[in-house]
């Protein structure tokens, strides 16, 4: 083909068009972000409040002192109390030097642990705790509720008091779950498998929640999921995106909380250990006096802990443990945008004040004290029982023998 014709067909031939690289990524990822602000990673943060020696020894000890609980190594009592969320630094301390006091003396019935939740669940909209949004005013910033929750949660471990919390979000445990004793899975993500699969990987006992209708077979097959080892997604301590691989975690549990109807009595216990048995598990309990057990009604959470206790001192084995939602002052107050709010009250679920919450502290270590005593005369009088039977035998034999 000659030149002057290459040219005319080529201009002639339509040209393939191929579309550019879009300049807008977010034509279709992204769309409904408003904005994206930098984390800080676990990594700067522990490093910036790190755990001193003897802290980690207490967090290590109350690990495994919990964990012997759970087997039915240690006959004590674990008691989880504290407020319902955390929503100030300074009354959270004046809450933890209260209980450490009450529950040093208590040490060889109980094993306390404070309750301290930085994250909410909410159904529908609200406030989602200390780490989301520690202002309390919609600012979000979240940085810096994860430096006063790491700090918080420092202060008071360092005091000698173990402590506890709601694991809500997947990424927050990687800035303060090493400091954590015992754990909890909520009653609205027990059901998750991202939860199931982070309660595999946490170095801390779990309980799970019955789910909201009371159902506590949900409960028992996270336990069962949450034994076993998993390969997940996630973020490291130095904040890069990688692949966890879990070993499982055996120490986990189930927590009593109501539902459609209350769970604290003889009769759930007993129904919900014959679940666990069903499933190869340890026939055991915590129960939360409050939330669906008080129906909501804050104050029944003392009657309730005293039934609890009644059942215990009369030699009751297959509840290890209590939750109760606890604050400095009685009640509930409303976060509301220019209104003061009252000192030492709950801005979530209602709690009950301090003075209560001593007495039933109090009221438990009796209780575990007085089931040790019975346990030890039964002990005894089976040891003298058999011992009788020994001698019996003894002398028959030796009877026997001088026939012979």
């Amino acid at each position: 083909m000659k030149p002057a014709n290459a040219a005319r067909f080529l201009a002639a031939t339509p040209r393939a068009t191929h579309p550019r690289p879009t300049r807008d990524p977010t034509r279709t990822d992204g769309t409904r972000i408003d904005a994206v602000r930098p984390l800080i990673t676990p990594a700067l943060l522990l490093e910036k409040l790190p755990v001193s020696e003897a802290t980690l020894t207490l967090i290590e000890r109350s690990r495994q002192d919990i964990a012997r609980i759970l087997t039915g190594v240690d006959d004590r009592l674990l008691v989880v109390v504290g407020p319902c969320s955390i929503h100030d630094h300074d009354q959270a301390l004046a809450y933890a030097a209260l209980l450490q006091a009450v529950a040093a003396p208590l040490a060889d019935a109980l094993l306390v642990v404070m309750r301290t939740y930085f994250e909410k669940p909410r159904t529908t909209v609200g406030w989602k705790g200390n780490i989301n949004d520690p202002h309390l005013d919609g600012s979000f910033a979240i940085n810096e509720g994860l430096e006063r929750a790491r700090r918080l949660l420092l202060q008071i471990v360092d005091g000698g008091l173990p402590v506890d919390t709601e694991f809500l979000d997947l990424l927050s445990p990687q800035f303060i779950s090493d400091l954590v004793a015992w754990g909890a899975i909520g009653v609205r993500t027990t059901e998750s498998q991202s939860h199931h699969q982070l309660a595999s990987g946490l170095s801390c006992p779990v309980g799970f929640k019955n789910c909201t209708d009371g159902s506590v077979k949900v409960a028992v097959d996270a336990i069962v999921a949450a034994s076993a080892p998993h390969a997940f997604m996630g973020m490291t301590k130095m904040g890069q995106a990688a692949i966890f691989e879990t070993r499982g975690n055996p120490d986990c549990h189930v927590i009593l909380r109501g539902g459609k109807r209350r769970n604290f009595d003889a009769a759930s216990v007993a129904a919900a250990c014959d679940s666990l048995g069903g499933a190869g598990l340890r026939g055991q309990v915590m129960i939360d006096v409050s939330h669906g057990n008080s129906e909501k009604h804050f104050r029944r959470q003392i009657e309730i802990a005293a039934d609890i206790a009644s059942r215990i001192a009369a030699g009751e084995r297959r509840i290890t443990g209590v939750m109760v939602e606890s604050h400095l002052h009685e009640g509930q107050q409303h976060l509301r945008p220019g209104e003061p709010l009252r000192a030492g009250v709950s801005i979530t679920d209602a709690c009950i004040g301090w003075e209560d919450t001593a007495v039933l502290v109090q009221q438990l270590s009796s209780a575990r004290i007085s089931a040790g005593k019975l346990a030890g005369r039964l002990a005894g009088a089976l040891a003298g029982g058999l011992a009788g039977r020994l001698a019996g035998w003894s002398k028959c034999g030796a009877g026997m023998a001088a026939a012979v």
